[in-house]
């Protein structure tokens, strides 16, 4: 039996992408993991919001799995993992791995668009990118355990979070 028709095409498509996270990060377990917690807020955020837009979804998955591929080039030609630089990196990177996988035209510029910017709050402009923005941040919530300064994730989730879902996620951190 093909594979795709027992799992479906869209987690085939995700665990092309998660593939390819590894295959470029090698055994830097720390940002494939990170990457996969993304996914993790993401999905949540997009079933919590009743997404149903199919290339929507499409992109916030592979924008989630992909948002700091451009983290290991940042460190080599800069010797930092700035945000800044990780957006000047990322894009092209992406958009390599995402020919590669015969991604439509329009995913491609949407995902590499969201990617060379998703450290700038002034570049996010739709609900794709919020998702993308809320996601990363709940994971640096509780990567660098801001959690535990209640009043600061409030400030954080104030300022950035736009979703019910997002919100609702921020707040079990804190109260965690």
């Amino acid at each position: 039996m093909n594979l795709t028709k027992l799992i479906g095409d869209d987690i085939m498509s995700r665990l092309k992408y998660i593939m390819e996270l590894k295959d470029y990060f090698g055994t830097d377990l720390k940002r494939i993991n990170h990457a996969l917690k993304v996914l993790s807020f993401a999905d949540r955020i997009v079933d919590g919001e009743n997404i149903t837009d199919e290339k929507i979804k499409k992109i916030v998955y592979i924008t989630a799995i992909l948002h700091d591929i451009g983290i290991k080039k940042a460190e080599e030609k800069y010797g930092s993992s700035s945000g800044r630089y990780q957006e000047i990196e990322g894009p092209a990177i992406a958009r390599e791995i995402m020919r590669k996988n015969n991604e439509d035209e329009g995913i491609i510029e949407r995902v590499c668009y969201i990617i060379g910017g998703h450290h700038t709050a002034s570049k996010n402009d739709g609900l794709d990118f919020q998702i993308i923005w809320e996601s990363d941040l709940l994971v640096n919530i509780e990567e660098d355990e801001l959690y535990k300064d209640r009043e600061k994730v409030s400030n954080i989730v104030e300022k950035n979070f736009k979703t019910k879902t997002g919100k609702n996620i921020a707040g079990d951190l804190i109260l965690s």
